[in-house]
């Protein structure tokens, strides 16, 4: 699959974040932003939807060289503990362009 991959995601925080101080969560979004820049990747929009929608409070894309990239994304996620804190849904595609 040659080109770029292409992320959206839709996610809500956990009890376990609102747990944990606010410095805390701000290091842990910082070690996050870390790990998608360190594996090439690169956030297209974040947006905020906790106004329109009580399941997700949150949604965004992101853009990533090769699925190896989104797979070693996902392991700094583990090794983070990120989805102790959040929880959602993710898709992934490829750009496409109807004739």
């Amino acid at each position: 699959m040659a080109g770029p991959i292409y992320q959206l995601y839709m996610g809500r925080a956990t009890e376990a974040w609102y747990q944990i101080s606010e410095e805390e969560q701000k290091s842990l979004l910082a070690k996050v932003r870390d790990a998608l820049e360190k594996v090439g990747g690169k956030t297209v929009i974040q947006c905020n939807t906790a106004w329109s929608s009580e399941q997700w409070h949150w949604f965004g894309i992101e853009e990533f060289p090769d699925i190896e990239a989104v797979q070693k994304l996902s392991e700094g996620h583990m090794e983070l503990d990120w989805y102790r804190y959040f929880e959602g849904v993710r898709m992934l595609g490829t750009k496409w362009e109807p004739s």
